[in-house]
């Protein structure tokens, strides 16, 4: 574990903060913390910086509500720049986006395909139910219906691997993840849950190579 006095502030006693979602990777802001904001960050586990227009401290979501909890802070190389991964409350900029980055300079932004995106659709689908969408059909039909299809799908990923098929098992995985996502909006359980299952079985299993290389 890095000690904080090896991190090296500039000269105007800052080091920058790449902040992003620990659960998206998505790049939310860049800011500044002086040693103050930093010890007040890792005091209370929420990001606070320094701000350089109003040279003040300037803990985030004070005001708005929209609080960034730290899961990590790690130096790059130099130890001149920090990371800081957070689980946000909401927008990190303060014009309402999730991110402070909306302004392109060179070429076209594309938008990045999330897990969580895509479940937050079904779950609008669930509730709007649009006709002529093949979600809503399934939404409509009910849980064994979902649970049909999942079965179909995983069927489909076993056949398709089996034949080492690579294109076509990249396709049925795809559509097994779909109805998979599907059976999770039916039944509430969000993405989160999933990650840190597998975060919580990760965390085992790297203990338990640790303590096999010790013995």
């Amino acid at each position: 574990m890095l000690e904080k006095e090896k991190l090296k502030f500039d000269d105007r006693g800052l080091i920058p903060a790449v902040v992003m979602d620990d659960e998206t990777g998505d790049l939310l802001t860049l800011a500044y913390m002086n040693r103050e904001s930093l010890d007040i960050s890792l005091e209370k586990g929420l990001t606070c910086f320094w701000s350089r227009s109003r040279q003040e401290l300037w803990l985030k979501g004070e005001t708005s509500g929209n609080y960034q909890h730290i899961v990590s802070i790690t130096a790059d190389c130099d130890c001149d720049a920090l990371e800081v991964r957070v689980k946000k409350d909401g927008p990190a900029c303060h014009l309402g986006t999730d991110s402070c980055f909306t302004n392109p300079v060179m070429g076209r932004k594309r938008e990045k395909f999330q897990l969580e995106g895509l479940y937050q659709l079904l779950l609008d689908r669930k509730k709007t139910l649009p006709q002529g969408s093949y979600t809503t059909y399934l939404f409509q039909k009910g849980l064994d219906k979902i649970l049909k299809k999942v079965g179909e799908e995983s069927t489909e990923v076993i056949i398709a691997g089996k034949a080492r098929d690579r294109a076509e098992t990249v396709y049925e995985i795809a559509d097994l993840c779909y109805h998979v996502l599907v059976l999770m909006a039916e039944l509430g359980i969000e993405p989160a849950e999933i990650r840190r299952e597998l975060e919580s079985r990760h965390v085992i299993d790297h203990k338990v190579k640790q303590e096999k290389m010790t013995k």
